[in-house]
């Protein structure tokens, strides 16, 4: 049946989202909506939908439910494609954004916010630009294919990073090289991995390291979603990967220069190992009613 889609447009370094409350879990979101949603010429137009959910009224918030019982609140996100993702750094803190724009929540001074995601639990807290992301522990897939990507003239080998949801990351030699990428083609990875992965182009900055902070720039194409302005999980996947070829003395705090703007990136000590944090802003732009069938 036709129903009126309540919604507030978002955007995190350029990474933009539609985003609605169904707190009841009540509203059927379905791969075509999405796709109707997402459409930049005949919908609103964004890389993902993001709907706000009670963790206990979604059956994937179960699970951020037993893993923490003050992740209330479920951000369930959907590829501008219709296909469901684990996890959106930038949509993290949007979305956070939106639960305390809407009065859904609160972040106290000096405390945290824990988010239910396909991906566990992600606590927020407050930053100076906006909002800090702890993105939990993270490790290397194993996998490490071959990236071929429209002008590119030679293949690259790609390093396999989960950090919640896959990511495979090459190193380029200049900003020429990146600045000339095709990623209106989605690049071919051999071999390719079973969930697909969103593909991550880096150059060092020069010097790689200012200030005791390591400098990159970095353009993506996201599974699902095409070439986006931003990516938070592949800013920290491409992070992490550089400090990875880097070697030890590398730092653990970086800033990933991404078209968008800027995003912060920071490894941590944790209970249970290396944590690792996305820090950047977070706006919402509009608000508005679309009509869908």
């Amino acid at each position: 049946m036709p129903f009126d889609l309540r919604f507030t447009k978002g955007q995190g370094t350029g990474n933009d989202f539609v985003l609605f409350a169904d707190p009841e879990g009540d509203s059927e979101l379905t791969p075509t909506r999405v796709r109707a949603v997402c459409d930049r010429r005949f919908g609103v137009g964004a890389d993902g939908v993001i709907r706000a959910v009670r963790s206990a009224n979604l059956d994937a918030g179960e699970g951020s439910l037993a893993e923490d019982r003050d992740a209330v609140w479920f951000m369930d996100y959907w590829n501008a494609d219709g296909s469901v993702s684990e996890m959106c750094g930038n949509g993290v803190r949007v979305f956070t954004s939106y639960l305390l724009d809407q009065g859904f929540a609160d972040i106290p001074p000096g405390g945290e916010l824990a988010i239910g995601t396909r991906a566990g639990v992600k606590r927020v807290s407050r930053s100076v630009n906006g909002f800090q992301v702890d993105m939990g522990r993270w490790r290397l897939d194993g996998s490490d294919p071959l990236v071929r990507a429209r002008e590119l003239p030679v293949a690259r080998p790609g390093l396999g990073i989960d950090v919640g949801n896959p990511h495979v990351v090459v190193a380029l030699a200049d900003d020429d090289e990146l600045d000339g990428l095709d990623l209106g083609y989605v690049p071919i990875l051999d071999p390719v991995p079973a969930a697909g992965a969103n593909v991550e182009f880096v150059v060092p900055a020069e010097p790689l390291v200012e200030d005791g902070v390591g400098r990159i720039r970095m353009r993506v194409h996201e599974r699902g979603s095409g070439e986006t302005l931003s990516c938070g999980t592949g800013a920290v996947a491409a992070a992490l990967a550089v400090r990875h070829w880097a070697g030890s003395g590398a730092p653990n705090d970086w800033r990933v220069q991404v078209p968008g703007g800027v995003l912060g990136v920071r490894m941590f000590q944790a209970d249970d190992g290396e944590h690792v944090a996305l820090s950047g802003p977070a706006e919402l732009v509009f608000d508005g009613v679309l009509s869908l069938a």
